[in-house]
């Protein structure tokens, strides 16, 4: 138990990390108490009001752009802020976790922007929490460097020019900080992770020519825009720096939040950057919101909803058209392939396969596109380049063509691909190998050569509970139960004994992993994040 100066309303409940005491120093700690008691009383609200919205669409099984702010949309005259220098070329981002090696890997891919990330590609144990901000002041103070033990490789920053630019992703409203308290009360997450990182580097990066610029995960509506955007107000005048100096790219990864695109980015304009694609959380969320929609809401095999199908194709069109309208940066979707070091012919294919994703992102007029590898920097540069050519963005491409009517977001069975019994099997094993990495405190875990984070856990076993209270029925005949996914949760718990060995999976957590698997995807209670339980059980 470590405790900050006496004068510092936090308490720091968890065992002392070396160098802690330059991330969490008292000065530090006094801003993130103050977020604490002017904001999260407004974040409770919040979160409240989506089981209310949640429990609307539950009665009436649809949704609708909203007729309250029916004026903003009709509104064309205002913008979002023009975009600074470092943030108006962003044709490719690599995203990842904020551990040493990766810090460096990222600055260095030759992506124009990192997505440090805190959220869905970190497990937050308070080492991670802490180091994650340590990594950053150091690349920022170039005091980083990094030698691999097993293999002795070192790793070091490349000249500042070369660098990405940082783009970080606090944690999402609904996650608390068990380790931070104010007045014996959990800090909510997302102000420790934004308010370390904006209190130690927003004047340092000003001075790189650079700013403190943030994505914002899982919004769900307008008003809890309206809250960062408030956040963001009061933080830029508390440390002294000019209002708008902050800048925010929102994930439009839940489907409410779609039906308020232009709304957020109005509630951010003065701070707004663009809207990102995100598609495996966007699943998921159209999987809890719609769960007991009825047959027409059942979603087939992850790996069978394209960008391509009707319903993401309406998402991702209108997410443009809407950027650009207002001046905002469009940001596409990840591309999740994990190069094999042993298979070119597997290369060969994914290679393909992110190519043409990229090129129909670049031609339906993205700005840029998210990777999770540093060797596809370069497939989504070409993709980009192309189009691009010599010009930071295509926000001139206004997509006036583009027309969106609220059902096509929600139009599910406009997709013919049905459930398979191998997509049952799929989602229990990702469902299983993430977790169980996830408790040992590692967030993006390459699986079956794809980079899996806490986003692809979440529509794996959202799908399993989907399917199995739709009674879906597979291919070979056998119907989705739960008994069915006891049976291949048993089968996959055997198979991983076998491929690593007695030892090695005695010293995992894979009973465990099995066992929150199974209680997030077979509960008639459905866990609104498999988060939630799993933080209870992370050690650290």
């Amino acid at each position: 138990m470590s405790a900050p100066a006496p004068s510092s309303p936090v308490v720091v409940d968890a065992e002392p990390l070396p160098r802690q005491d330059e991330v969490l120093t008292v000065e530090a700690l006094a801003f993130i108490a103050e977020l604490h008691r002017r904001f999260t009383p407004r974040r409770a609200g919040l979160l409240a009001r989506r089981a209310e919205r949640r429990a609307e669409i539950a009665r009436t099984s649809t949704l609708d752009f909203l007729p309250e702010t029916a004026a903003i949309r009709a509104d064309d005259s205002w913008k979002v802020a023009p975009s600074p220098a470092a943030l108006n070329d962003r044709r490719v981002e690599i995203t990842g976790p904020t551990d040493r090696k990766m810090t460096i890997n990222a600055l260095n891919s030759g992506a124009k922007i990192w997505l440090a990330d805190f959220e869905d590609a970190s497990a937050p144990t308070w080492e991670n929490v802490v180091t994650g901000q340590l990594n950053l002041i150091d690349a920022y103070t170039r005091a980083i460097d990094f030698t691999d033990p097993n293999s002795g490789k070192s790793y070091s920053l490349k000249a500042e020019d070369e660098l990405a630019t940082v783009v970080m992703r606090p944690r999402g409203w609904h996650l608390n900080e068990r380790h931070l308290l104010v007045a014996g009360e959990q800090v909510p997450g997302a102000f420790v992770d934004f308010g370390l990182y904006f209190f130690h580097n927003a004047q340092r990066l000003l001075d790189l020519g650079k700013g403190p610029y943030f994505y914002l995960p899982k919004t769900e509506s307008h008003l809890e825009a309206r809250l960062w955007n408030d956040v963001f107000v009061f933080a830029q005048d508390y440390v002294g720096i000019p209002q708008g100096t902050v800048r925010a790219t929102v994930l439009i990864e839940t489907i409410t939040a779609a039906y308020e695109m232009e709304e957020i980015l109005y509630e951010l304009r003065d701070h707004a950057s663009g809207l990102n694609a995100g598609r495996w959380d966007y699943l998921f969320s159209i999987v809890k919101n719609f769960r007991d929609g009825g047959p027409k809401f059942v979603l087939p095999d992850r790996n069978a909803v394209t960008m391509t199908a009707p319903f993401m194709r309406a998402y991702t069109e209108l997410l443009v058209r809407t950027c650009h309208k207002r001046g905002a940066h469009a940001i596409g979707g990840m591309a999740a392939f994990i190069p094999s070091r042993r298979d070119e012919a597997v290369n060969k294919v994914a290679f393909e396969k992110v190519k043409a994703d990229k090129d129909r992102e670049a031609g339906d007029g993205f700005d840029g596109s998210w990777v999770a590898h540093p060797d596809l920097v370069p497939i989504a540069m070409a993709s980009f380049d192309a189009v691009l050519g010599e010009k930071p963005n295509q926000k001139d491409r206004l997509r006036e063509d583009v027309d969106v009517k609220a059902a096509d977001l929600i139009a599910v069975d406009s997709l013919h691909a049905k459930p398979t019994y191998p997509g049952l099997v799929n989602a229990v094993q990702v469902g299983i190998r993430y977790i169980e990495a996830w408790l040992r405190g590692l967030g993006a875990v390459a699986i079956f050569n794809l980079m899996e984070d806490a986003a692809t856990a979440e529509i794996s076993r959202s799908q399993i509970w989907q399917w199995i209270n739709a009674g879906v029925e597979f291919e070979n005949g056998e119907k989705a139960t739960p008994e069915l996914a006891r049976r291949i949760a048993a089968e996959e718990l055997e198979n991983i004994r076998a491929e690593i060995g007695a030892d090695a999976f005695a010293a995992g957590h894979w009973q465990q992993a099995h066992d929150l698997l199974l209680e997030v995807a077979l509960d008639d209670d459905y866990a609104d994040f498999l988060t939630l339980p799993a933080y209870e059980q992370l050690k650290g």
